[in-house]
C-alpha cells in the first residue's frame, strides 16, 4: 500500500541507485559511509511510499524487480537533472549564465564601441546571451531605471536619474554634414560664424549644435529634428540644411549628396559611455560593468 503521508526524499533516491549499482547492501552502505541496517530501513521506506517492491532479496543475491529497473532509469535521470539545475545556478550566480538585455543609440555602433564591448564580453561569458535594440536616446535612462534594460550605451550630456552611473568608453569630436552642392562644401574646415545663415537639422545629440552656435555667436535655426543619424543624414542629402554630427558618422555612413567637413576652431568633443545602475545586484550585469571599468577611459 503506497503511504500518502509521506513524500519521497533524496535520501531515498541515493539509497536505492547505491544499491542498484552494487547489487549489494553492505557495500552499498559503506559507499554512502551509513550503517547496512539504516540502508535497509531507507529502501524498505521508499518501497512503502511507492507501493512496490524494488528489490528481490535473498541470503545470496540482490537483484532489482521489473520496477525497480524503471524507478532507477528514472531516478537516474532526476539526480542528473538536479546535478544540472544546481550548476546552472551555482553559473548564474557566479555571473557566467543569465541574459543581458542593452539599448544603445546608433552612433555607439557607427563607432565600433558597442561591437568591441560584445565581442570581448562573449569571449569571456559565452553562456550569457545578449539582447541589443536602438532606442531613442532620451528613452534610455528611464528604461535603464525600469529595468527594462541593463546597460545603455548613450552619448553624453545625459540627465541620468539617481542610483544611475555611467563610464566614459570613447572620446569623439563633431564634423559638419552638409549637402554636395553647398558653398560650404568647398571648405576644408567650416569656423562656425560662417553657419550663420545656415538651417540646422538636429540629431538627438544637440551639443554639437549648441556649441557651433555659441562659437558663431548666432541662435541656430533649427528646422528639423528627425531623430535617427541616419534620418539626419538623409534630410541633408534633401537639402534641408546642414548639421553637426559626430565624426565617427562620418567614417561610417555615407549617403549619396552629403559630404563631412571639420570644424574650424578647437575640436568640440563628443563622448560614448555606457549608464548602469550603480547598485547593480544581478551576476551577469556586474560582469559586463565590471568589463565597462577596465576599458573606461580616465
Amino acid at each position: 500500500m503506497v503511504n500518502t503521508d509521506k513524500e519521497m526524499e533524496l535520501r531515498h533516491f541515493r539509497c536505492v541507485l547505491a544499491v542498484a549499482h552494487s547489487l549489494h547492501f553492505a557495500r552499498a552502505a559503506a559507499e554512502l559511509g551509513i550503517s547496512p541496517p539504516a540502508l535497509t530501513k531507507q529502501v524498505q521506506e521508499t518501497e512503502q511510499l511507492l507501493g512496490t517492491r524494488l528489490f528481490q532479496r535473498s541470503k545470496r543475491a540482490v537483484s532489482l524487480t521489473a520496477a525497480g529497473e524503471l524507478f532507477v532509469i528514472e531516478a537516474t535521470r532526476a539526480l542528473g537533472q538536479l546535478a544540472q539545475a544546481q550548476e546552472v545556478a551555482r553559473r548564474a550566480g557566479r555571473g557566467e549564465l543569465g541574459r543581458l538585455e542593452i539599448g544603445y543609440v546608433a552612433s555607439a555602433a557607427y563607432s565600433g564601441v558597442l561591437q568591441d564591448q560584445f565581442a570581448r564580453f562573449r569571449a569571456s561569458h559565452p553562456g550569457i546571451h545578449i539582447g541589443a535594440r536602438e532606442y531613442a536616446m532620451d528613452t534610455l535612462p528611464g528604461l535603464l531605471d525600469q529595468g527594462r534594460v541593463d546597460l545603455a550605451f548613450v552619448r553624453p550630456p545625459l540627465h541620468l536619474p539617481d542610483g544611475l552611473d555611467s563610464v566614459v568608453l570613447l572620446r569623439d569630436r563633431f564634423v559638419l554634414a552638409v549637402q554636395a552642392d553647398s558653398p560650404l562644401a568647398s571648405f576644408d574646415a567650416a569656423a562656425p560664424a560662417a553657419l550663420a545663415q545656415q538651417a540646422f537639422i538636429v540629431p538627438e545629440q544637440e551639443l554639437g549644435t549648441l556649441e557651433v552656435s555659441r562659437r558663431g555667436g548666432f541662435a541656430a535655426q533649427v528646422v528639423s529634428r528627425p531623430g535617427s543619424l541616419v534620418a539626419v543624414l538623409t534630410e541633408v542629402s534633401l537639402g534641408v540644411g546642414c548639421a553637426i554630427v559626430p565624426h565617427s558618422v562620418m567614417a561610417s555612413v555615407q549617403l549619396p549628396g552629403v559630404v563631412f567637413r571639420e570644424l574650424a576652431g578647437p575640436q568640440i568633443s563628443s563622448e560614448i559611455a555606457v549608464a548602469f545602475r550603480r547598485h547593480e545586484q544581478a551576476p551577469a550585469t556586474r560582469a559586463f560593468i565590471a568589463q565597462l571599468r577596465v576599458a573606461a577611459l580616465d
